[in-house]
C-alpha cells in the first residue's frame, strides 16, 4: 500500500513538473518570437494583434525583397507584416486571375494577375500619400503646438514629446518614433532627416530644416515657426483648391480604363465565347496586348498631367 502510494504521488509529481515545464517552454518560446518580431520591426506595430505567417516573416525579413517590403509598409502606416502582405496579395492575385478567367478568357486571367501584381504596388504607394497628405494637413497645427512650447520656455525635444501626445494620427505616430529615438541618442538631426524621408514633402522639408538651423545656430526660433505657420495655412488652402479643380480630371483617368472594361463585357454578351475566339490566335493576343498598353498609357498620362506640385 505504501508503495503504491508512492508510486502515485511520484506520478503526480512527475505531470505536475511537466505540466510546468510546457508551459514555461511555451511562453518562452511566444516571449522569443515576439522578441524577434520587435527587433525586425521596422514600423509601429501594435503589439495587441496578433501576428500570422511568423515563420514566413522571419524567413521573408533576412531577404532583400522581404526588407524593402517592409520599409514600403512602413511608410504607410498599415499593421501588417510583409509575410501577411505577399500572402494577401498572392491570395488576391489568384482570386482576381480566376474571375478574368472565367468572366472573359483564359488569356485575360493572365493580363489581370499582371495589372493585380502593379496595383500591390500602387496600393503601397497610395497609401504612403494619403498618409503623407494627412501629416501634411496636420503641420500648420503642429508648427503652433512647437512655437507655444518653446515660447513657454521648453527645449525642442520636449516640445516634439508634447505635440506627439496632443495631436492625432499620423503627426502622433510619427512624433513619437521621432521622440523615441532622441530618447536613444539618436541625433536631432538624424531623427527629423528620417522623418523627411519617410513622408517627403516640401512642407515637411521647409519645416525640418527650420528645426535643425534653429537647433544648431540658436535664434529666433518662436518667430520663426509661427512665420511658417501662418504659410503653412496659406499653403494647404491652396492645395485644397487645386484637389478641387482637378478631381473631375482624376475621375477621367479612372473612368477611361473602366469603359475599356465594360466594352469587353458588352463584346462578350452579344456573343458568347467571342473574346476565347479573339484570343486564340497570335494576332488577337498581340491586339489585345496593345490595346490594354494604351489604355494603361493614357492612364499614366492623365495622372502625370494632373500631378500639380505647389
Amino acid at each position: 500500500m505504501n508503495l503504491a502510494t508512492a508510486v502515485l504521488a511520484g506520478t503526480l509529481l512527475a505531470c505536475t513538473l511537466g505540466v510546468l515545464g510546457l508551459h514555461a517552454y511555451t511562453r518562452g518560446k511566444a516571449q522569443r518570437e515576439d522578441l524577434l518580431d520587435r527587433l525586425t520591426s521596422t514600423g509601429p506595430i501594435p503589439t495587441l494583434r496578433r501576428h500570422r505567417f511568423r515563420p514566413l516573416d522571419r524567413r521573408l525579413r533576412r531577404t532583400r525583397l522581404g526588407r524593402g517590403i517592409a520599409n514600403r509598409i512602413a511608410t504607410t502606416g498599415l499593421t501588417l507584416t510583409p509575410a501577411e502582405y505577399v500572402v494577401y496579395v498572392v491570395a488576391a492575385l489568384a482570386a482576381l486571375a480566376l474571375v478574368a478567367a472565367s468572366v472573359f478568357a483564359p488569356f485575360f486571367g493572365l493580363l489581370a494577375a499582371l495589372i493585380g501584381i502593379w496595383g500591390a504596388k500602387a496600393f503601397l504607394d497610395w497609401q504612403r500619400t494619403k498618409r503623407t497628405e494627412a501629416f501634411i494637413n496636420q503641420l500648420p497645427e503642429l508648427t503652433r503646438v512647437l512655437a507655444n512650447a518653446t515660447q513657454a520656455g521648453l527645449a525642442l525635444r520636449t516640445a516634439i514629446s508634447m505635440a506627439a501626445d496632443e495631436l492625432d494620427d499620423p503627426a502622433r505616430t510619427e512624433l513619437r518614433r521621432v521622440s523615441d529615438q532622441l530618447a536613444v541618442g539618436h541625433s536631432l538631426d538624424d531623427a527629423l532627416n528620417e522623418l523627411n524621408n519617410r513622408l517627403p514633402s516640401r512642407e515637411l522639408t521647409v519645416l525640418v530644416s527650420t528645426l535643425i538651423l534653429s537647433n544648431r545656430a540658436g535664434g529666433t526660433i518662436v518667430t520663426s515657426l509661427r512665420n511658417l505657420t501662418d504659410t503653412l495655412e496659406e499653403r494647404k488652402e491652396t492645395r485644397r483648391e487645386v484637389t478641387t479643380l482637378l478631381s473631375q480630371v482624376k475621375v477621367t483617368a479612372v473612368a477611361v480604363p473602366v469603359l475599356g472594361l465594360g466594352f469587353l463585357i458588352l463584346v462578350n454578351s452579344m456573343r458568347d465565347g467571342a473574346l476565347d475566339d479573339m484570343t486564340g490566335s497570335t494576332l488577337g493576343r498581340i491586339a489585345v496586348v496593345v490595346a490594354v498598353s494604351l489604355y494603361a498609357l493614357g492612364f499614366f498620362f492623365i495622372n502625370r498631367l494632373t500631378r500639380v506640385r505647389i
